[in-house]
């Protein structure tokens, strides 16, 4: 699993510093999280092919979180793209994006597909033979969603010595590897855990920006692998972050904590601070696993 930070910083963009965008790499999976101002840049100087991303997920419509959206979307028809878009968002996504294509007179050269989220409870969005994707319900000034993805439980490991110590032909493999159990022609049974060994345990990716401290989330991520959680403020401005329904760093480490989440990623700082180095610092006062987002970092994981 890889995860590549296009930009996570607050507000506007800077010639420095870019607004919320981000790719996981999952199973072979590319999925784009966000998509603020200059995420199309973002996109080319991470060397990430645009051909390659076939969903995008925004978590709410505040403009650094989906003002990239539209320009990417024309680029890509530029480009040629014949592949169908997945967009899944808050409701009025579809309106905003087809509104300013009309105008513009600039339809794209493939199928849009939107898939408007209303629903204040924990819902799968995204599903196929080998990732799940479910909605994390977030606590921000708009509707907002942060979004888990979990890898599915895959096929068992051959034992290749042991299947050969057996004799097992070759045309057993399959069922092996989905946990079936092999009778020999001489009617004796080989249970699958003799000529298999368990798969590679799943992975899971929590995001959850933009959101106040809200405890409500925990069941839904619990035991996450990685969580990326928004620290848009340090301790010192706690009322600020209260007022405008974001997090501090020692919140977000909070949250980690009482989630068992194995690795904490902070990100979605505000461009008050001269440095992030103290949200680590912060942060790591409550939990110990802590990494710090910046533009153009990547992580596999």
């Amino acid at each position: 699993m890889k995860l590549t930070i296009l930009g996570c910083y607050a507000a506007t963009p800077r010639t420095i510093t870019n607004p919320t965008s981000q790719v996981l790499e999952i199973k072979n999976r590319l999925f784009l999280i966000d998509c603020g101002e200059g995420t199309q840049v973002q996109l080319r100087k991470n060397k990430i092919k645009f051909s390659k991303i076939n969903h995008i997920f925004i978590s709410h419509l505040h403009g650094d979180h989906f003002f990239g959206l539209i320009g990417t979307i024309s680029t890509f028809a530029l480009l040629g793209r014949t592949t169908d878009l997945h967009i899944y968002g808050p409701k009025g996504v579809k309106e905003i994006i087809m509104l300013q294509l009309k105008l513009s007179n600039s339809w794209t050269t493939y199928e849009l597909f939107f898939h408007e989220l209303e629903s204040n409870e924990s819902q799968i969005i995204f599903e196929d033979s080998k990732v799940v994707v479910k909605t994390i319900p977030l606590k921000h000034r708009v509707y907002t969603n942060g979004f888990l993805f979990e890898e599915k439980l895959g096929e068992r490991k051959l034992n290749v010595d042991a299947v050969q110590h057996y004799d097992i032909h070759t045309a057993y493999y399959q069922k092996i590897k989905n946990g079936g159990d092999i009778t020999l022609e001489d009617g004796t049974v080989i249970e699958n855990e003799k000529v298999s060994f368990d798969p590679i345990p799943p992975l899971s990716y929590a995001f959850c920006s933009d959101t106040a401290y809200h405890e409500a989330i925990l069941p839904i991520i619990k035991n996450v692998d990685v969580l990326y959680h928004e620290a848009t403020f340090l301790q010192s401005e706690e009322a600020l972050a209260q007022k405008t329904l974001h997090s501090t760093a020692i919140e977000a480490a909070t949250i980690a904590l009482k989630a068992n989440a194995k690795q904490l990623v902070l990100g979605h700082y505000s461009t008050r601070y001269e440095g992030i180095e103290r949200f680590k610092e912060e942060a790591k006062t409550i939990f110990p696993n802590v990494l710090l987002a910046d533009d153009g970092s990547s992580f596999e994981f």
